[in-house]
């Protein structure tokens, strides 16, 4: 395992912005000229991080921590107006077609030949990018094609032998889907070499990508549906059996129900956790640092019996620990993980992520409630952690302050030292993170643009109105970029 300062994010005090890659402005996707200029703006302020949330593929929802796999990346994402020049598509295609009839034009295209070779759409590329993804593509893309076949139902209530993955309906499903299979392995080819070329242009900028890994997968996935014996499911129903969440604490008062399958780590230890190994490898290439969800799952996890639903039912159950995560450290000496250890955290989980040398985070919301012990508060910050001004699950800073009750206000004004009442937030507690001696310093977007609760991303807890938020297309041009540029400067970020 390497030290903390031989992570090349961590080796030096930088700054970032959190911003999922849904939020970013343009009707034709994300991954081209929008997502360049954040990159460009992220330069010009001198804060060399991006942070994401994870960028599979969602159901409905839109949540990105309930993928469609583990591995794949969300095909909406994809920017279509990027696949003109080559031929892919028509210019007035992009404006009058569905982005799903128009990622199809552009497979058939592609795979009959009629296109104009480029750096998107390249054979080579294409025939190196199937070899080396088989492993999870193959699967995914007939898992997706057949749930295409059949959106209002989840694997379970496919018909049996589908469902069990018997070798003769899984031949005959890959027959009769053929092209729709090619379809969506090409549409991962498009995002995936979209992302690289965007994570190159940053890296060309001084600007890192930052990922973010769910402990925890959808039931409803080509995961699960894939490798059924390494989750804790009926083998009659294929539904599980216990499902994730956690107890009350201070994101939601009664707890949370995520409805993700629990792993059977037993099983997973068998094979020497060889899924979760490739899961992280495919994350590494995708990423310069990753966080990792709900990090003290891994030493015990909140798991709710399915036939009782409610979270305060659950109860915690023993993770695989040290050896799990030494093992995926061993077979990946050089994956650049953090920890997630917000909530309700435990000494024994405090003390496997020291001893595995994982960085942890602090969210400044959560240091005024009016101990002087709380580790959130700077005074106790440690150099190799991350500070956020708050996270995607809390409202914006300029929200919370406005939802405090006097006297926690009153203790935040004295804390930071600033006037009664302070006219300027959020930009104290943003100068705040960027004082801080944790290595790196992550302020979601919304918090630079000054934005209020209106602009929060997600609730924990609901299902109403999440994963919504879009920057206005100009917004960025409205950032006071010169106080950014100080603030980095002045704190040596």
């Amino acid at each position: 395992m390497k030290p903390l300062e031989a992570r090349p994010v961590l080796n030096r005090r930088r700054a970032g912005v959190l911003l999922h890659p849904t939020a970013l402005p343009g009707h034709h996707g994300k991954l081209g000229e929008s997502a360049r200029a954040f990159v460009d703006f992220l330069q010009h302020t001198g804060m060399t991080v991006w942070q994401t949330l994870p960028i599979g593929p969602t159901h409905t929802d839109l949540s990105p921590y309930q993928a469609l796999s583990a591995h794949a990346g969300n095909p909406d994402l994809i920017d279509l107006e990027e696949l003109v020049p080559c031929g892919l598509l028509l210019t007035e295609e992009v404006a009058a077609d569905s982005r799903q009839a128009l990622l199809r034009k552009a497979a058939q295209r592609f795979l009959s030949g009629h296109y104009q070779k480029c750096t998107l759409a390249n054979p080579d590329d294409w025939h190196h990018f199937l070899d080396r993804h088989q492993s999870w593509l193959d699967d995914f893309a007939l898992f997706k094609a057949i749930h295409d076949s059949q959106p209002t139902v989840s694997w379970p209530q496919w018909p049996l032998p589908l469902r069990n993955r018997e070798p003769e309906a899984l031949a005959q499903a890959r027959a009769r889907a053929g092209d729709r299979i090619l379809e969506i392995q090409f549409a991962q080819f498009l995002f995936f070499s979209q992302w690289h070329a965007l994570r190159q242009y940053a890296r060309d900028r001084g600007v890192l990508m930052f990922g973010d890994i769910p402990i925890f997968v959808a039931h409803d996935s080509a995961d699960v549906w894939a490798h059924p014996g390494l989750f804790k499911l009926s083998e009659t129903t294929g539904e599980p059996r216990f499902v994730a969440g956690v107890p009350p604490d201070y994101f939601s008062p009664d707890g949370q129900h995520w409805g993700n399958p629990v792993y059977d780590w037993p099983a997973m230890a068998a094979d020497n956790y060889r899924w979760w190994v490739g899961r992280l490898a495919s994350q590494r290439e995708t990423f310069d640092l990753l966080r990792i969800d709900h990090f003290r799952g891994f030493q015990h996890y909140w798991e709710i019996p399915a036939a009782d639903p409610r979270p305060v039912n659950g109860y915690w159950v023993a993770g695989p620990g040290e050896r799990f995560l030494k093992t995926c450290l061993s077979e990946l000496p050089d994956l650049p993980l953090v920890a997630e250890n917000l909530g309700l955290i435990s000494d024994d989980v405090e003390q496997l992520r020291h001893r595995l040398g994982l960085p942890g985070m602090t969210v400044l919301q959560f240091g005024f409630d009016g101990s002087p012990s709380n580790p959130h508060l700077l005074h106790n910050h440690r150099p190799g952690d991350l500070v956020y001004t708050g996270t995607h699950d809390n409202d914006t800073t300029l929200g919370w302050y406005r939802s405090l009750n006097e006297h926690t206000r009153h203790y935040l004004h004295r804390y930071l030292g600033l006037p009664d009442p302070c006219s300027d937030m959020p930009w104290p507690v943003i100068r705040a993170a960027m004082a801080s001696v944790c290595k790196l310093a992550i302020v979601p977007l919304q918090d630079l643009l000054g934005l209020g609760s209106e602009a929060r991303f997600n609730t924990p807890g609901t299902q109403q109105n999440n994963w919504l938020w879009q920057v206005d297309r100009h917004a960025l041009n409205q950032v006071d970029t010169e106080k950014i540029k100080e603030l980095v400067k002045l704190y040596g970020r």
